[in-house]
């Protein structure tokens, strides 16, 4: 999501208005940004720096400290493959390896066409379904590479569950 600078502005101006004076908004601020924007926008956090005299160092730290913030665009489909031990055990590094290749992305990363962004996980807690993936909310286990693939292109032609 590419955001203009006339919206950043006006959102930095309705984000003074509301913490203008008030102490220990960082998070509640760095919320109001995400709910908006879906990530935290690296020129917003300047402007909000700027205007509300709040170091960059303060809010850059509280929003790479928390997991619940992001700095870059999350793609419509978040797939998070676990990487505990049975699932690792199972051969979840395969699986990583394959779709990295297949989405021409690493872990972190989000697809060009803004569909895909894949994340490791310690542990998604279904480890009878070893190994296993979450697309969203949705859970796939019993992987393999293969497997993984053609769930991930089943979300492309539509966002079936498979």
């Amino acid at each position: 999501m590419s955001v203009s600078g006339q919206e950043l502005e006006s959102f930095i101006e309705e984000l003074s208005d509301k913490y203008k004076g008030k102490k220990g908004v960082a998070i509640p601020l760095l919320e109001d940004v995400q709910r908006r924007f879906g990530y935290i926008p690296q020129d917003l956090l300047e402007g909000v720096s700027k205007r509300l005299r709040i170091p960059r160092a303060e809010l850059f730290g509280v929003a790479t400290f928390y997991a619940m913030f992001r700095l870059k665009p999350e793609g419509k489909y978040v797939i998070r493959l676990c990487r505990g031990t049975a699932c690792h055990i199972m051969g979840s590094e395969a699986i990583g390896k394959r779709l990295e290749s297949h989405l021409g992305v690493k872990e972190g990363d989000t697809t060009e066409d803004g569909l895909f962004t894949l994340q490791y996980v310690a542990c998604l807690g279904c480890c009878s379904l070893a190994p296993v993936m979450m697309v969203g909310e949705d859970v796939h286990g019993k992987l393999t590479p293969e497997k993984a693939v053609k769930v991930v292109e089943s979300y492309r032609s539509g966002g079936a569950k498979s």
